[in-house]
């Protein structure tokens, strides 16, 4: 069963943020690495690896919990409040055929907030989108997320409901 979120009353502890990668897991690691540095503690990332030596990798980098695989990523998917990836998480095929159909499709349907990076693909090319580091469009993610959970300095937390935030530019 589907967890419903009650945004007016929830504090941070139940949030969780799956973070999707494949091939080496070096994206999602350097993901894990921010969230866990910027983000409170009691916020659950979720590494969801196309293959066993992605999810290891985000693992590593102090993720919560994490499965791999198809089936994994499509029955963990919907846990999630927020999903963050490569654009070519959505993308059938893509990572070199690691995004198989039915993966792109349960995280495109996923209920979570997505905050896809946009990283080129061989076969597809993101054109429009003035080229960041990895690392500060990392920054602009977890800023989005910062607004929703409002985490400010203080540490006092007020969360709203992320799809009633106006998107970011």
């Amino acid at each position: 069963m589907i967890r419903q979120r009650d945004y007016t009353t929830a504090r941070t502890a139940g949030w969780v943020i799956a973070v999707v990668d494949g091939m080496g897991g070096g994206i999602g690691a350097q993901i894990v690495t921010q969230l866990r540095r910027e983000l409170p503690l009691d916020i659950e990332i979720l590494a969801l690896g196309t293959n066993a030596v992605a999810t290891q990798k985000m693992m590593e980098a102090r993720a919560s919990r994490g499965a791999s695989g198809e089936n994994a990523i499509r029955v963990s998917i919907g846990e999630a409040d927020f999903i963050l990836g490569p654009i070519g998480i959505v993308v059938p095929n893509s990572m070199m055929g690691e995004i198989t159909p039915a993966i792109a499709e349960a995280v495109a349907g996923a209920r979570g907030r997505k905050l896809l990076l946009p990283i080129n693909q061989p076969h597809f090319e993101i054109v429009g989108i003035e080229w960041k580091a990895l690392t500060k469009q990392i920054d602009a993610a977890i800023e989005i997320i910062r607004q929703a959970l409002e985490v400010d300095t203080s540490g006092s937390r007020d969360i709203i409901n992320p799809a009633d935030m106006k998107s970011a530019p």
